[in-house]
């Protein structure tokens, strides 16, 4: 081989170790932005569970329902189905549950367990109990600073959040 196409070579090669480290260097950043605190309870082939074991008995609501009456439910253990618009980003310490244009903030029984970040998206079903709580502007503020957010999903005022003590989520 002549020296210009062993250089020609040389060039196109090391051109291609950079652009497949660069690629790797991006796919393990994106990786690493997952966070997983907490390991399942419970795993199956379709779904891991956070929290304690889900309790397939507590009485299915929709979250349309607490949304909409919630005054009705506080105090009492819900299992729900939703989809989780948005999830705390820095630990995975609460989400946000979307059913149609209801919006309920979704905590964890004594910030015991949470949930893994990249579950925005996804339906879930989970247990907690209902409670009304007031949510000051400075929280509401904190609450979009945790979801990455500048729009804040949940307004000041008198909400209904879910206290869950167990999230199933799908593994797809």
């Amino acid at each position: 081989m002549n020296e210009s196409i062993k250089r020609r070579f040389f060039l196109k090669f090391a051109a291609l170790v950079v652009a497949l480290a660069a690629a790797g260097a991006s796919l393990a950043g994106e990786e690493a932005k997952v966070i997983r605190l907490s390991e399942p309870v419970t795993q199956t082939a379709d779904s891991e569970t956070f929290g304690s074991p889900l309790d397939e008995a507590v009485t299915a609501v929709s979250l349309e329902q607490i949304a909409g009456d919630g005054e009705s439910y506080v105090g009492q253990s819900v299992r729900v189905e939703a989809r989780v618009s948005e999830v705390c980003q820095k630990k995975g310490c609460f989400f946000i549950a979307q059913q149609g244009d209801s919006v309920v903030r979704i905590s964890f029984k004594d910030y015991a367990f949470f949930v893994p970040t990249d579950i925005s998206g996804k339906r879930v079903t989970f247990v907690g109990e209902v409670v009304a709580k007031e949510i000051t502007a400075e929280a509401a503020e904190h609450f979009a600073e945790d979801l990455g957010t500048d729009a804040t999903p949940v307004e000041p005022g008198m909400a209904y959040e879910i206290v869950a003590t167990s999230v199933r989520v799908p593994r797809s």
